[in-house]
């Protein structure tokens, strides 16, 4: 229960501020109350959601603030990361990422958010588990697990599918060209690129 559940949060299932109800939850995963109200308080203990008093688990929201430091964070780490992987992917992960790349193209033709996060994530696990740096892949799947509510809002701005396709394309190309010190910039780019326009929503909504 609790990997599914933390997979949904990861990649935006659930919204910034919503209340999570214990029974849907439960009947959605076909299991009881408490192994889910389990999970729910174990990912509360991570930061990724809050036990809130007489209002129950809830997803949090990101002031502009906390969002900037996430961000920066990332960028940090998701950097180091993406270029260690680049330096040490095999031929078979670089056609496996250029599959994921596709998945990636097609998930923002069509709108799909939660499709596009989903193979978004998969593209940087492949290539940040590649780096063989098991401590800096889990402090940056602790940030995903940050992320994921409000990064489900991307697609809702104007225009940024194309500049996140821009991005990834250059991605893909450092990779091609076996720069990591491209595929790092790119990676950076991408999240700054990405950012900007969730954090154009979040004070659009605030």
């Amino acid at each position: 229960m609790y990997a599914q559940l933390r997979q949904w949060v990861t990649v935006g299932q659930f919204q910034p501020g919503e209340r999570l109800k214990i029974r849907q939850l439960a009947e959605r995963l076909g299991c009881g109350l408490m192994p889910v109200r389990a999970a729910l308080l174990r990912l509360a203990a991570e930061g990724a959601l809050r036990n809130v008093p007489n209002a129950g688990v809830v997803v949090p929201k990101l002031s502009p603030a906390e969002f900037d430091d996430l961000v920066q964070m990332r960028m940090l780490l998701e950097g180091e990361a993406a270029e260690r992987g680049a330096l040490r992917i095999d031929e078979p992960g670089r056609a496996a990422l250029v599959a994921q790349g596709a998945r990636m193209r097609e998930a923002l033709a069509q709108g799909d958010a939660a499709g596009y996060l989903a193979a978004h994530k998969d593209f940087q696990v492949r290539l940040y588990r590649a780096g063989g740096s098991p401590l800096l892949f889990e402090l940056i799947d602790g940030l995903w697990l940050k992320a994921g509510p409000v990064a489900s809002r991307l697609l809702e701005v104007p225009h940024a599918a194309a500049a996140l396709e821009d991005a990834h394309e250059a991605t893909l190309a450092a990779l091609a060209r076996h720069d990591p010190v491209g595929v790092r910039l790119a990676v950076e780019r991408d999240l700054f690129i990405a950012s900007q326009f969730i954090r154009r929503r979040l004070l659009a909504v605030r």
